[in-house]
């Protein structure tokens, strides 16, 4: 007997923003394997077993689940978020390609969420009206060289730039490093937005410009957004055009 394997993403923490096919997905199953604190936002059910495990052991959390899936239980994996941005709809098709056969025919689907950026976003207007990209500055599964190529190559691009994982206690300095990269290609006056505990009742907004930001007010609850070119201020709300002529000189 086969199972099925379902990841979702409770969305960035009011119940409100988890998708109702998510709701669904996490009532109909057997088991529920995740980080402790994304599976602490899903209420308890009689019957459910639940997998808690570090937030750093998302292939072995990947491989579980489908261990489960194929012994015929039906398994949601748990992210927060979006769970292909940054989480574990990534991890579990790693552990496909690189596990067992069998498991290339399980019945697995992904349920899109709603990502910290667009709730970060909503907080403060519509920053990524425009072109934008997402970069995460852990450098826990892929080298600090890489992350600033990248922050260079959107910077000379003009994209607004979402910034993933700003700071943990092991990286106090990375945010930092990262706004000197951007400085280099992007004005001083450019709007930066430090939105903290996005689309939960805690939501904090700090506005300031690359020019004056202070990199010790972000924190790993924190979604950072700098500004393009074109990013301007209407009242207390931050937007970007959709297109060069929407921009105001």
């Amino acid at each position: 007997m086969t199972g099925s394997l379902v990841i979702v993403g409770t969305g960035p923490g009011k119940p409100e923003l988890m998708t109702p096919a998510t709701e669904a997905a996490l009532a109909g199953a057997t088991d529920l394997v995740g980080y402790g604190p994304y599976l602490d936002r899903v209420p308890l059910r009689d019957g459910q077993c639940r997998h808690a495990s570090d937030n750093r052991a998302e292939i072995d959390r990947a491989r579980q689940a489908l261990a489960l899936a194929a012994s015929g239980r039906d398994v949601v994996v748990v992210s927060g978020g979006d769970p292909g941005v940054f989480a574990m709809a990534a991890a579990v098709f790693e552990a496909v390609e690189t596990g067992d056969a069998a498991w290339q025919a399980l019945d697995i689907r992904v349920e899109p969420g709603v990502t910290a950026m667009l709730a970060a976003a909503a907080e403060t207007g519509a920053p990524l009206g425009g072109d934008f990209c997402a970069i995460s500055l852990s450098d826990n599964l892929k080298s600090w060289t890489t992350i600033e190529r990248r922050l260079k190559a959107a910077a000379e691009a003009d994209f607004v730039i979402a910034l993933y994982n700003p700071a943990s206690r092991a990286r106090p300095h990375q945010l930092a490093q990262a706004f000197d990269i951007l400085r280099s290609a992007k004005a001083g006056a450019t709007p930066v937005l430090f939105v903290r505990a996005a689309g939960t009742s805690e939501a904090t907004v700090i506005a300031t410009t690359l020019a004056a930001a202070d990199t010790s007010a972000a924190d790993m609850r924190t979604l950072v957004i700098v500004g393009a070119s074109t990013t301007r201020k209407v009242g207390r709300w931050i937007y970007t055009p959709r297109s060069e002529r929407g921009a105001v000189s």
